[in-house]
């Protein structure tokens, strides 16, 4: 079932008890509240315990920010799906486009961490977007679309189902830059077009498409104003309940 979903990631930022202080406070300030979309929270690895058994989870979901591509094993310093859902956490971040460009995240991989999270029952977050040379040269459409098939489209129409979709314009990441709401809606659309041709109208209708990308208190409404931007992943924002929540509030 299609939501409306605002997603935090805090990246690398706040240490352990910062980072439970932080939850909390935006616990406190959903209490007793009705909003109109989900709450997700992506936060550091040694933070989601912690993070999970502060908060309402009823309200708030929680999410890792990455997973491993194997199960188990001799990998060192890494952290699988299974330990991530055994923390309380429900969501995980994938392919973010810090992933793909700093560590060498490439489709196969993706692939992989894309069905380890759904086989331990969380729900993959996948991100997908091109960067500013790919968009000035015209092949923003093209990169999507590879991104989503190379990675996704080996999934079933009811694996597909349990995926979220968030459209990061790399060149709006970070920068102050924002893909204008007519950019964000024109390539949402498009997205789900590419799914209507592979899964058809039930799935493409279904699946939630976020924006990611700069998106703050100032242009969410906007964004959240257009019929196939079903949300946001928020970076700097989500790092302030005082940023935050007039996000939440967009809708």
């Amino acid at each position: 079932m299609r939501k409306n979903i605002v997603a935090g990631n805090w990246k690398m930022n706040n240490n352990l008890q910062e980072g439970i202080a932080l939850a909390k406070e935006l616990n406190a300030a959903l209490a007793g509240k009705t909003v109109n979309c989900d709450v997700v929270i992506g936060t550091p690895f040694i933070h989601l315990a912690s993070v999970a058994s502060a908060i309402d989870t009823g309200k708030i979901g929680v999410a890792a920010q990455n997973c491993a591509d194997k199960a188990s094993g001799a990998y060192t310093g890494e952290v699988s799906a299974e330990m991530v859902a055994s923390t309380g956490a429900k969501y995980v971040i994938l392919g973010h486009s810090e992933r793909r460009a700093y560590y060498g995240e490439n489709p196969e991989m993706l692939k992989e961490k894309t069905l380890l999270a759904l086989a331990n029952g969380l729900t993959p977050i996948f991100c997908i977007g091109e960067m500013l040379e790919e968009r000035e040269a015209g092949e923003h459409f093209n990169i999507v679309k590879w991104q989503i098939e190379e990675s996704l489209f080996d999934l079933s129409a009811k694996e597909f189902g349990k995926i979220v979709l968030a459209y990061e314009p790399v060149w709006a990441i970070g920068t102050g830059k924002t893909a204008t709401a007519d950019q964000a809606q024109e390539m949402h659309a498009f997205i789900r077009d590419v799914l209507d041709g592979k899964y058809g109208k039930d799935v493409s209708d279904n699946t939630s498409i976020l924006y990611g990308g700069s998106a703050n208190a100032a242009n969410a409404k906007e964004l959240f104003s257009k019929p196939d931007v079903d949300g946001g992943l928020i970076g700097g924002a989500s790092l302030g309940v005082d940023r935050f929540m007039p996000i939440i509030e967009a809708f």
